[in-house]
């Protein structure tokens, strides 16, 4: 899962970066408004941190360029300003949470794993498919229920398909979605090619079925066709 913080405190940015991390989100970092919506036009998240108090404006406009641009990325607005009008103003404009500065990581870390559930996997902590299930809180894996022992990227690549099932996503969707900007674009189509072989590999092993579809020169799909 990638998340976007929009925060221009330094300290507050790398702790948040640092503790998201550990709990297995890619993340980008943008210290003002104009990075910000760089990485909004050429990027979807699937949360971005937003704090309203920018050194180049108000959060609240970049909220209001989402919704405009129709985009689906879920919105947790961190402030420092406790008011409620800024609290009624966020949520009209579309954000999915209000969250106040002084707050616990571990506090924002939940806030953000419910937003990316209602969105995405309708509000479940656990997805179904075919042999396949995944417990998103737990992070277990079963196939063809036998628990499965699967690497970090390997998890996250196997929760994005089951997340889009039948869908094509493409190599470059993959990388954006789960590698973070510091690799070159030659070295992450080599790692896809090798979390998508060794995933492969261990459902077939279990459940005696390639349900990872290779669509040529595109990318991949879940399908049991």
């Amino acid at each position: 899962m990638r998340l976007l913080i929009i925060e221009d405190e330094n300290e507050l940015a790398h702790d948040i970066l640092l503790y998201l991390r550990k709990e297995k989100y890619v993340c980008d970092v943008a210290g003002n408004s104009l990075i910000a919506l760089s990485k909004i036009e050429t990027q979807d998240y699937d949360c971005i941190l937003l704090d309203i108090n920018l050194p180049d404006g108000s959060g609240l406009k970049i909220l209001e360029d989402l919704k405009t641009n129709r985009k689906n990325d879920g919105v947790i607005i961190i402030s420092a300003n406790n008011s409620i009008n800024d609290r009624i103003n966020g949520l009209k404009l579309g954000a999915d949470d209000y969250l106040v500065k002084p707050f616990h990581l571990s506090e924002l870390s939940a806030r953000v794993e419910a937003i990316i559930r209602r969105k995405m996997h309708n509000g479940n902590n656990t997805m179904l498919w075919n042999d396949i299930f995944i417990n998103t809180v737990s992070f277990e894996v079963r196939f063809a229920g036998k628990v499965a022992e699967l690497t970090t990227k390997e998890y996250e690549i196997l929760l994005y398909l089951m997340a889009n099932p039948g869908k094509v996503i493409t190599r470059t969707a993959l990388i954006n979605h789960l590698w973070t900007e510091d690799l070159g674009a030659g070295e992450n189509f080599d790692f896809i090619y090798t979390h998508i072989k060794n995933l492969r590999k261990k459902i077939q092993q279990t459940v005696g079925k390639d349900y990872i579809k290779s669509v040529y020169g595109i990318g991949y799909k879940l399908s049991d066709k």
